[in-house]
């Protein structure tokens, strides 16, 4: 009897798309269906046969090809992703080609030419978690290729990814780190703002310490990573300046950045100073720098707390930058980052003016670029401040559109923890706090940086119940000091302080909501706190002024505005309620 056992083999199997595949297309048709034509019959279709793959199937924005050797896989997708980043350097933006690449080593089904199980499934998943350019690997690939191909990967942790049951282990590589060198070229620059952190220089005199450097220097270019608006050139590229005397300028020119970041470790005895600086590259003007002097106790404790440190200065210095680089730009220029950029300069004033301009920037951005998964995320983040605002006549209404507008934002980029963070804004707004919580979560471990989650997850644990409050004030912590220069650090402060007045610790809570009138943007939250606790620490003439004055400043406060935004965990805050009546605050 013929043998009817399924058929399986061992293989390479590599997986490709197209970035922003349904944009070319809607743009160029023909022209990008000519680039994809080329790029095959002068890249890949030569490259294929050179390192002895089989194209098992092919899609209109990817591929999928089988390699009986992982080390011919990667090599293979290397040199394609070098050669494609050399041809799109001489290219405007809009007609670029790019491709995400993954990988996986793994056992397959056979079906004529198709193959099919477990291997392709997690090689496709791995391209989805490729940034534009780059090539993610399963461990099982790493391990095989570690020492034998001269690439730097970065360890990207275990990834949950769709419909595998087990965590996958991740490495990336990017292609600007192999494409600079060889063919010297510079790099284009990026539309997303961009950044080459460049290796720490180990001022001790102990080599010793030249792995304290590079990590300090690996560990900021993997936060800042997390930042889905910020291009972070790759390890692999930045580190060919290690040792050098660098001319940041050029460096810049290079690397296609607009900031570096360089910096110094000098160790002596038990004490270590680092120091950073941030470089706009075109006018060489330092835009930031700091000296930071600590204990040498635990070395990867110090490592973690000087990342966190620097990545939490330097995002916000970043973001700021380009919301004034975009507000100064000439109205007739503006691509859809350009309204992006404007509608977040609007978004952190948190009036009632500024607010419905950010929401109509962001329209106009999302109407230039549909597949602009931030704008999403922040036009549902928001209508969140609209409802908070009683900006909107429908408040159901605003909360479906929010919701549908931050599902979108997480179809358009699931690695993206920013969109997950919008979700779990509006759902607070909707009261689904346990929902908000799992997506705050989600979030946090897209990006354990993004202090903005911190804090929504501070408000949803808040809501759910007051059990949660020790987590909550942990998490409202953490968004402090994660980002000191953020503009929503009025946003981190309140969350403290009414997590303090509940459990009666009303000085303290005062502290800080005093803390946070010191910030402009700070909406009637803040004079709320401070009049509830000065009530509760019998100062009812100070806590009546100063609801007199909210009162003044954002007409039609109210009890029922405060309640109503708040949802069912206002039962919870009744004290806090309570203070704001007797100091004045109107019913209705």
């Amino acid at each position: 009897m013929p043998d009817e056992r399924t058929q399986r083999r061992l293989a390479a199997i590599l997986a490709a798309d197209v970035v922003g595949y349904s944009r070319l297309i809607r743009a160029d048709e023909e022209g990008t269906l000519a680039a994809l034509n080329k790029i095959r019959a002068d890249i890949i279709d030569p490259k294929i046969a050179q390192h002895d793959g089989r194209i098992v199937k092919l899609m209109g924005d990817g591929m999928l090809v089988e390699f009986s050797s992982v080390v011919d896989a990667v090599r293979f997708a290397a040199e394609v992703q070098q050669a494609l980043a050399v041809r799109n350097a001489e290219l405007p933006q809009e007609q670029r080609v790019e491709f995400r690449v993954g990988i996986n080593l793994g056992d397959v089904v056979i079906d004529g030419d198709d193959i099919h199980g477990d291997g392709v499934n997690v090689a496709a998943r791995l391209e989805g978690i490729a940034e534009p350019g780059g090539i993610c690997v399963s461990g099982s690939v790493y391990e095989q290729v570690r020492d034998r191909l001269e690439l730097v990967f970065t360890d990207m942790g275990e990834q949950t990814v769709k419909n595998i049951d087990r965590p996958v282990r991740v490495w990336q590589w990017q292609a600007e780190g192999v494409a600079a060198a060889p063919f010297g070229q510079a790099m284009a620059p990026s539309e997303k703002p961009s950044i080459a952190i460049l290796p720490f220089d180990n001022m001790s005199g102990d080599p010793e310490q030249e792995y304290f450097a590079d990590g300090i220097t690996e560990d900021i270019i993997t936060e800042l990573s997390k930042f889905r608006w910020l291009t972070v050139i790759a390890r692999n590229s930045t580190f060919v300046y290690k040792g050098k005397a660098a001319d940041i300028p050029q460096v810049a020119r290079d690397l296609g950045v607009a900031y570096v970041l360089e910096g110094s470790v000098r160790k002596a005895g038990d004490r270590v100073r680092i120091t950073a600086q941030l470089i706009e590259a075109p006018t060489n003007e330092h835009i930031w720098a700091e000296r930071y002097d600590r204990q040498l106790q635990d070395i990867f404790d110090l490592q973690d707390e000087m990342t966190r440190t620097i990545v939490g200065m330097i995002e916000p210095e970043l973001a700021n930058r380009e919301l004034e680089r975009a507000r100064k730009k000439p109205t007739e220029n503006l691509n859809a980052w350009d309204l992006y950029q404007r509608g977040l300069w609007h978004r952190w004033r948190y009036t009632p003016v500024d607010i419905p301009q950010a929401h109509a920037y962001f329209d106009e951005a999302i109407a230039l670029d549909p597949d602009f998964a931030a704008a999403f995320a922040y036009r549902s983040w928001t209508i969140y401040v609209e409802i908070m605002l009683n900006l909107v006549e429908d408040r159901a209404a605003a909360v479906a559109a929010g919701i549908k507008d931050a599902r979108r934002a997480v179809e358009l980029n699931d690695r993206d923890p920013l969109g997950f963070c919008a979700y779990g804004f509006i759902l607070n707004a909707d009261h689904d706090y346990v929902r908000a919580t799992q997506q705050f979560r989600r979030s946090l471990q897209l990006n354990p940086s993004l202090a903005a989650a911190h804090y929504g997850l501070s408000l949803s644990l808040a809501f759910t119940s007051a059990d949660h409050d020790e987590e909550a004030l942990r998490a409202a912590r953490m968004a402090e000091r994660l980002s000191p220069n953020d503009p929503m650090m009025w946003t981190f402060l309140n969350a403290q302080g009414m997590l303090l007045a509940r459990a009666d610790d009303y000085e303290t809570a005062l502290e800080i909501f005093l803390r946070g009138a010191q910030y402009s943007s700070a909406l009637f939250w803040i004079p709320l706190g401070i009049a509830a606790c000065s009530w509760e620490l019998a100062k009812k003439d100070e806590a009546r002024t100063v609801i007199a004055k909210a009162c003044d400043d954002f007409p039609g406060l109210s009890i029922a505005q405060v309640t109503g935004f708040i949802g069912p965990a206002a039962a919870s805050f009744g004290r806090y309620i309570d203070a704001l009546r007797q100091s004045g605050l109107p019913e209705n």
